[in-house]
């Protein structure tokens, strides 16, 4: 199976042996982010540093200033820790080891741009503002994403692009010193804490034949019992959120953002094509429950097999039997479906289980894998990583 590793560009530039180590470990690809939000990340084996602190959402290379002139909503660039066309630099170095690059972009999670423009976040049924959540179905924040994939993907020499975040995000998301773990949340707890209230949404709701206020006190009424610690905050699935929320209002708002989602999905897609060369490959990553949001959105199979070149799906810890099957049989003779396995150990991956886990993926469906994360492993983890690919070559 083509295995693509996944980077940022501080794990390769001032490091003079990171392109061909990354190499040596058996991979063909490098899945190199160029638009990426902001994070702490350890770099075990750089020379010159061991961790990097990237302070806010950014572009990893100088945005065109056409493109963005005169725009109060357009991506920052990065600070000290990805200066310059870091994207570049680091892209050369890969691609004179011998590997593949593609972009990694993601697109609908900037706290900064929550910070500076309150009005673009996902705001809750309490009035909750989710500053690291922007709502995609507001005009001016549809249009910001739109570009900044087109532009972020189709950077000089890339072959294809991943598109991150390309829909919903809710109310998980790693914040900084994140304390939400008091009460524990069942996945139709987090969908009901997702929803966004924000006049956009309202109206949209209103659209689906919902009355928006009735929709958001029924939200804070389910919701007494979960943080009452009772048995409702476990309720799992779409059946769960119908039984929070009651069937037709649950209708209703997953109606709503599914168009919206949907729209914007298409509308990144299209204008990355547009803009990329012939046999520029678009995949989203992406979960095929439609109620799920974060960096792995709720998709519809069908739909996006339809629309992107393939999808990438997070397989760790046995996740491959929930995702995989629901896309194969919407699969083109060249559809990607990629497993993505976290191979970092710290992290909840299991690089000494890469073969087994790879060669269950495949049987059901999976073309590729995606290896979470070259840079963030550990050097016994990165040893493992090379084991299975040579088991699976």
């Amino acid at each position: 199976m083509r295995a693509s590793a996944f980077l940022y560009p501080w794990d390769v530039n001032g490091d003079p042996d990171a392109a061909e180590r990354v190499a040596a470990l058996g991979v063909r690809q490098v899945t190199l982010a160029s638009a990426y939000h902001s994070t702490r990340a350890l770099t075990p084996r750089h020379p010159r540093h061991r961790l990097v602190t990237a302070e806010h959402a950014a572009v990893l290379y100088p945005p065109d200033p056409d493109r963005w002139a005169g725009r109060a909503l357009r991506p920052r660039e990065a600070g000290d820790w990805a200066p310059g066309d870091a994207y570049g630099t680091a892209a050369r170095a890969l691609e004179a080891a011998g590997l593949e690059v593609h972009s990694w972009v993601v697109l609908a999670h900037d706290s900064r741009l929550g910070a500076e423009h309150p009005e673009t976040s996902v705001v809750n049924a309490y009035g909750d503002r989710y500053p690291w959540a922007p709502c995609i179905a507001r005009p001016e924040v549809r249009a910001l994403l739109v570009d900044l994939a087109a532009e972020a993907a189709v950077r000089p020499g890339a072959r294809g692009t991943e598109l991150e975040s390309c829909g919903w995000y809710g109310m998980a998301h790693l914040h900084a010193h994140d304390k939400i773990g008091g009460v524990a949340l069942g996945d139709a707890a987090q969908y009901l804490m997702s929803l966004c209230f924000c006049d956009t949404c309202r109206r949209g709701y209103a659209e689906e034949g919902a009355d928006p206020e009735a929709v958001a006190a029924t939200v804070r009424r389910a919701l007494e019992p979960v943080w009452a610690g009772r048995a409702d905050a476990h309720e799992a699935g779409w059946p769960g959120v119908g039984r929070l929320l009651g069937a037709p209002l649950a209708a209703a708002t997953l109606a709503w953002r599914t168009r919206a989602a949907r729209t914007l999905q298409e509308e990144a897609v299209a204008a990355v094509r547009s803009a990329a060369p012939p046999g520029f490959r678009v995949l989203l990553h992406a979960d095929p429950a439609p109620y799920r949001t974060g960096a792995n959105p709720g998709v519809d199979p069908a739909h996006i097999l339809g629309v992107a070149d393939g999808v990438v799906l997070p397989c760790t810890g046995g996740g491959a039997g929930a995702v995989l099957p629901p896309f194969a049989p919407h699969a083109r003779e060249d559809t990607v479906l990629a497993a993505n396995l976290t191979v970092v150990t710290g992290m909840g991956g299991a690089p000494g289980r890469l073969a087994e886990d790879a060669a269950h993926a495949a049987a059901l469906g999976a073309t590729e894998l995606r290896l979470y994360h070259a840079g963030l492993a550990s050097g016994p983890d990165l040893e493992a990583v090379t084991a299975a690919l040579r088991t699976l070559s």
